[in-house]
């Protein structure tokens, strides 16, 4: 039987965590509390929801945390222009990121819309 841990979407935003953990390792001590723990949290969220949603008993519950997830990848997204903004994030990485969470953003929204598609039936 498959698992959260078989999709894709899931292990993509497993590989997001751990990125947006090393870049934020260097933000400034003054942020540790701040943007850098709001970063990570909203990061976290994405692959937990998902995870979530998978463990839940109907495809309803499952799409809900998927939009959940799909709020947090807009946070996150937010964060990162701001990082850039601020200096933490040079361009290339600061890019780098939105392209991950831009892909994650479109895996979830056509997920979610496969899965409406299925239960219509």
């Amino acid at each position: 039987m498959k698992t959260h841990k078989d999709l894709q979407i899931w292990q993509k935003g497993i590989s997001l965590v751990k990125t947006v953990y090393e870049a934020t390792a260097s933000y400034p001590q003054a942020e540790q509390f701040g943007l850098t723990s709001q970063m990570r949290r909203s990061a976290v969220s994405i692959p937990s929801n998902i995870a979530e949603g998978c463990g839940r008993n109907s495809n309803k519950e499952l799409v809900q945390f998927l939009y959940i997830a799909l709020g947090s990848s807009s946070e996150l997204e937010t964060q990162i222009i701001i990082s850039n903004e601020l200096g933490f994030l040079n361009k290339e990485k600061t890019d780098s990121i939105l392209s991950m969470i831009n892909e994650i953003i479109r895996m979830t929204s056509s997920l979610i819309q496969s899965i409406k598609t299925r239960t219509k039936d």
